[in-house]
């Protein structure tokens, strides 16, 4: 497979000036659907990841192998350029540059790294620690160091904001763009003047995760460097209840021609049928 078209896609909605809401994908139907009713970008949170693949809660179980292989097959089922949250990198630095090329040869256009203590140490369960600004720049200095297509875009991210305050959350942007990264994903920011503080502060484009109805405006996220905005992640829940409601019904009895489900039309749709058919008549007689 070939990433770089895609990625050079991404970074021209980077280098824009406006803000977009990733649609957040979880296989390779979801991603095709998300391409298909015209999202711009995909997104692959860490914690989608744990459930779609393993069925377990996001706490930092789910091992990289994991994570890229779901991501390759996300990738290769369209031409969604995708974001990834590469949680911590899996490790220290150095597990870090191996999680930056094991994610760009999975097809990704942007990953993450997070400067959180991951996963929790003894005893702290329940607190959000961070790693010093030292250290999260040099996992940043790694991540740069293993990309090898300049166009992957390396992101920093933190939830500062939210453990230490917001001017913790400046200090440690101005160094990680100072360690080179392309973008800078924040969480936990709750206010505009919060957004506008940053922005101010730094050059490069800025990504935030769920945010309050206060600054869910694109036109104002836009005009403050703020390029993609996260809705959560709604379709993989909406999928969770769906399955479960189902099966529940046909375990209570209920006739499967009565349930609602795919339409024909629209599972040969988002399976690709039409071009498999193509396929078979020319190649298999």
């Amino acid at each position: 497979m070939h990433w770089t078209k895609r990625r050079e896609k991404f970074r021209a909605y980077l280098e824009g000036d406006k803000c977009y809401h990733p649609g957040s994908v979880y296989d390779a139907i979801s991603a095709r659907m998300a391409e298909d009713i015209g999202f711009e970008v995909g997104m692959f949170a860490g914690s989608v990841g744990s459930l779609s693949v393993l069925g377990l809660p996001d706490d930092i179980v789910l091992t990289l192998s994991e994570f890229a292989g779901q991501a390759y097959r996300i990738n290769r089922a369209g031409q969604l350029p995708l974001i990834v949250d590469a949680d911590h990198g899996y490790g220290n630095a150095l597990n870090v540059k191996r999680t930056v090329e094991e994610l760009e040869t999975a097809g990704v256009a942007m990953l993450t790294i997070e400067d959180t203590e991951l996963p929790k140490a003894f005893g702290t369960v329940g607190t959000t620690r961070l790693i010093s600004v030292e250290e999260g720049a040099g996992k940043m200095r790694a991540a740069l160091e293993g990309r090898q297509d300049p166009s992957l875009v390396v992101a920093g991210r933190s939830s500062a904001a939210g453990v230490n305050g917001i001017e913790d959350a400046i200090k440690r942007t101005k160094a990680y763009e100072e360690a080179g990264v392309d973008c800078m994903f924040l969480a936990g920011i709750e206010t505009r003047s919060e957004v506008e503080a940053i922005s101010a502060e730094v050059s490069i484009p800025l990504m935030l995760g769920s945010t309050p109805d206060e600054i869910r405006d694109l036109d104002f996220l836009g005009s403050q460097r703020v390029r993609f905005a996260l809705q959560g992640h709604k379709p993989i829940m909406a999928s969770i209840k769906a399955t479960y409601e189902t099966l529940k019904q046909l375990r209570n009895g209920v006739d499967p021609k009565d349930l609602d489900g795919a339409s024909a039309e629209l599972l040969d749709k988002f399976t690709c049928a039409e071009n498999f058919k193509r396929l078979k008549k020319e190649y298999l007689g």
